[in-house]
C-alpha cells in the first residue's frame, strides 16, 4: 500500500488540481444523467444502489478498507461514518430530486447551501450579496412549472444541506495527503453501501438478470461515485478551501449543457439568467479558509 500511495501522491503532484477538478466536474453531472436514463428500467433506490455498490466493489481491491477502518482512531473512525452517511444519503435524495426536477434547478441548488456556510463563517456584505444572487437565480429556474412539486424541491433542499458535509467532511478526508484521502474515501463508501443496502436492493434485484442493465448500473456507479470523488480528492488535496469553493462556479453550468446534451433538458432564456445568476454569487463569495 506504502508503494500505491507514493505513486498516487506523485501523479497528483504532476497534475495540476484545476484538471482533477474539470474532470470531477464533468462526471459529478455525466454519471446522474446516464443515471436517470436508467430510472424507467431499474428504479431510482434501485440506481442509487447500484452507484454505491459499484463505486464500493472498485474501491475494495485499491484501498482495502477493513485495513483503514483498523487503523484509524477514534475520530477518523467517526469522519469515516459521517462521510459514508453523507454520501449514502446524498446519492439518493440527488436521485429522488432528479426524478422529478430537471438536473439544472437540483445542481443550483446544491450551492445556495455552501453560500450560507460561506455567509456564517464570514459575515460580510460581499457573502450576503452571494446569497440574495443564488436565491435569486434559484428562484428563476424553480418558476411556475416546478413551484408546486414540494416533494421534489423537498429532495432537492436536503441534497443541498448534504453536499455542504460532502464538502467538509471530503476536506477533512483529504487533510493528510491525497493517498490517505483516497483511503479514507473508500471506506466511507464500504460504509455508505452498508447503509444503502436495505433501501435500494429490492428495486435493484429487478436487473440482476439483464446483463446489459448491470453494466449500466455499474457505469452510472463509475461516472458518477469513482471517477469524480478520486478527483474530488486529488484536487482537494493541493486546493485551499477558498480556491475550491471558487472553482464550484462552473458546477451549474456543466450541469446545465450535460443535461441539455444526454437528457434533451433544453434551458429557457430564463433558465440561463438563472444559472449565471448562481454561478455570479458562487464566484463572488468570500469562504473563509476553515469550515
Amino acid at each position: 500500500m506504502k508503494a500505491r500511495r507514493t505513486t498516487i501522491a506523485s501523479v497528483a503532484e504532476a497534475t495540476p488540481p484545476q484538471a482533477w477538478f474539470t474532470a470531477s466536474a464533468l462526471f459529478h453531472y455525466l454519471g446522474p444523467s446516464f443515471a436517470v436514463l436508467l430510472f424507467p428500467a431499474v428504479g431510482v433506490l434501485g440506481v442509487a444502489w447500484f452507484r454505491i455498490a459499484s463505486a464500493a466493489l472498485v474501491f475494495m481491491p485499491i484501498t482495502k478498507p477493513w485495513r483503514t477502518w483498523m487503523r484509524a482512531d477514534n475520530r477518523t473512525r467517526v469522519l469515516l461514518v459521517g462521510l459514508g452517511i453523507c454520501l449514502a444519503v446524498m446519492n439518493t435524495s440527488f436521485y429522488l430530486a432528479l426524478e422529478r426536477l430537471p438536473m439544472s434547478l437540483v445542481a443550483a441548488m446544491e450551492f445556495v447551501g455552501t453560500l450560507a456556510v460561506a455567509l456564517f463563517g464570514v459575515r460580510s456584505a460581499r457573502n450576503f450579496l452571494a446569497l440574495v444572487l443564488a436565491i435569486s437565480g434559484v428562484c428563476f429556474l424553480i418558476d411556475v412549472r416546478w413551484s408546486t412539486d414540494v416533494i421534489g424541491l423537498s429532495w432537492a433542499v436536503l441534497n443541498s444541506a448534504l453536499f455542504v458535509g460532502y464538502i467538509i467532511l471530503g476536506h477533512k478526508a483529504a487533510e493528510d495527503g491525497a493517498g490517505n484521502g483516497i483511503e479514507r474515501l473508500g471506506a466511507a463508501m464500504a460504509i455508505a453501501f452498508v447503509i444503502l443496502m436495505p433501501v435500494g436492493i429490492m428495486q435493484a434485484v429487478q436487473a440482476f438478470g439483464s446483463p446489459s442493465l448491470i453494466l449500466a448500473g455499474i457505469g452510472v456507479g463509475v461516472c458518477s461515485s469513482v471517477i469524480p470523488y478520486v478527483c474530488d480528492q486529488l484536487a482537494m488535496a493541493k486546493l485551499p478551501r477558498a480556491s475550491f469553493a471558487l472553482m464550484l462556479a462552473m458546477l451549474p453550468a456543466i450541469a446545465t449543457a450535460i443535461a441539455a446534451v444526454v437528457l434533451d433538458q433544453v434551458p429557457s432564456h430564463m433558465d440561463l439568467a438563472g444559472v449565471a445568476l448562481v454561478m455570479t454569487g458562487v464566484a463572488v463569495h468570500e469562504p473563509r479558509q476553515a469550515f
